[in-house]
């Protein structure tokens, strides 16, 4: 079981772990990235995700099928919200189902790092002073980024 979709409404990752729920399956690791109020010291109203949605869902599907050849999970589903999100809403969920659970934690490790490392998926941070800026999401200072 497999799924990927980039979409324009809430992600419910409840329903996403039931989605690979399974007794085969002795681990579910879940990654769900939101949206926090501060980044680089700035206050944070909101962020507006946008998209090549065509060549984003093309570099998913080929990310999750190097995820599943990789780390052999069992069920795979990974949901990334465009359009406008307020503070705490869901941005992206992975779900990785497997008989052990190192290489579901390591699944979804692989996967939220290489989506945001080559899907064509941008953000544009909203500030609390009015302003907004353009977040390059494969930027590293040592803290993980969603």
């Amino acid at each position: 079981m497999r799924r990927f979709a980039v979409v324009a409404r809430a992600i419910d990752p409840a329903s996403l772990i039931k989605e690979v729920a399974s007794a085969q399956h002795g681990a579910t690791s879940v990654f769900i990235g939101s949206v926090r109020d501060v980044n680089d010291g700035r206050s944070v109203s909101g962020i507006d995700y946008s998209s090549y949605t065509a060549m984003a869902e093309a570099e998913l599907e080929r990310i999750l099928d190097e995820a599943e050849n990789r780390f052999g999970v069992a069920a795979l589903i990974v949901e990334h919200r465009v359009g406008p999100l307020s503070l705490g809403e869901v941005s992206v969920a992975i779900a990785a189902a497997h008989a052990h659970r190192a290489p579901a934690l390591d699944c979804t490790r692989y996967v939220i790092e290489e989506i945001k490392r080559r899907v064509p998926i941008w953000k544009m941070e909203r500030y609390v002073d009015g302003t907004r800026e353009w977040v390059d999401p494969t930027r590293s200072d040592g803290v993980a980024h969603t």
